[in-house]
């Protein structure tokens, strides 16, 4: 049984790679989901996918949520359930999807941090610019929070992606568009090019003192390296400067269909998140600001 369970697994694996557009990284994240549930499944005698009842996905969850798992992590093993027992029942392997009475939590409750414009400030001025490694972070850190993209997407930029006024940003579904940046991001990425790399336009932007190109676990670590040396005690990552990115161009009066352009969104709600914390910042002004708050 251990076996039909793999098996149904890599269909799953094929279909949402193939038929669902989804990047290697997402479908590889799902898989890791959906392998975790099935060893929390062996545990309690559960052998067979149509044995899994509405009950053992809402344990599932109330167990990672007992573990200290994180809001966003236990929010992306529900869409991967659901995505998955909506295969199996698309597969005719079970009569019934029963990730379909799982609603979604509000996405505003599982959002992670979002930098304040200071603690911004002290992350993009904390690597120095006198070497190699110091050069290419400050480019990076400028260009992430200039262009609000996806680590992923950091890491496959080619030179020739850039030029002085925007990036060409490879998205999810191998989607292109064309994200502005600023003088101060294309200035860091014009010193790193000019003082520490050679002239291969068609190489990675980014890469290794080697030349090899950085994967996402290393811009991980760099960052969390610069949010130390910063001071800042929030946990972030790659993704909150995405967040932070399109927060703060809320706060300043963007439209949310230009954030929508630039995120890679292809539905407006899913950028319509970023309104609940514009609402959090709006009222904290309120009653910082207001006469009679």
């Amino acid at each position: 049984m251990e076996d039909l369970f793999h098996r149904h697994l890599a269909a799953f694996a094929a279909y949402i790679l193939s038929e669902k557009g989804l990047t290697k990284n997402t479908a590889e994240a799902y898989n890791r989901d959906i392998q975790a549930f099935l060893s929390f499944l062996a545990n309690r005698s559960v052998f067979q996918w149509q044995q899994v009842e509405e009950k053992e996905i809402l344990s599932y969850l109330t167990y990672q949520k007992q573990k200290g798992y994180a809001s966003s992590s236990i929010c992306r093993s529900l869409v991967a359930l659901k995505v998955f027992f909506r295969f199996l029942k698309r597969e005719k392997i079970v009569a019934i999807d029963i990730g379909k009475y799982f609603e979604m939590p509000k996405l505003a409750q599982i959002l992670p941090s979002v930098l304040s414009y200071q603690e911004m400030e002290q992350l993009l001025n904390a690597p120095g610019n006198q070497d190699f490694i110091g050069a290419r972070d400050k480019a990076i850190l400028e260009l992430f929070y200039a262009s609000g993209m996806r680590v992923s997407e950091l890491c496959s930029l080619k030179i020739s992606d850039l030029n002085d006024h925007s990036v060409k940003v490879c998205g999810k579904g191998r989607k292109e568009r064309l994200v502005p940046i600023g003088k101060k991001a294309s200035a860091a990425v014009d010193f790193y090019l000019s003082r520490f790399r050679n002239s291969d336009h068609e190489g990675y932007l980014f890469t290794s003192k080697s030349g090899k190109k950085l994967d996402r676990i290393t811009v991980w670590k760099r960052i969390k390296f610069y949010a130390q040396k910063a001071g800042i005690t929030k946990d972030i990552s790659p993704h909150t400067l995405r967040h932070s990115f399109a927060t703060h161009l809320l706060e300043n009066g963007a439209d949310l269909r230009l954030i929508q352009d630039m995120l890679g969104h292809e539905d407006i709600s899913t950028t319509d998140r970023y309104t609940h914390i514009s609402q959090k910042h709006l009222q904290k002004a309120f009653q910082s600001f207001h006469p009679r708050p």
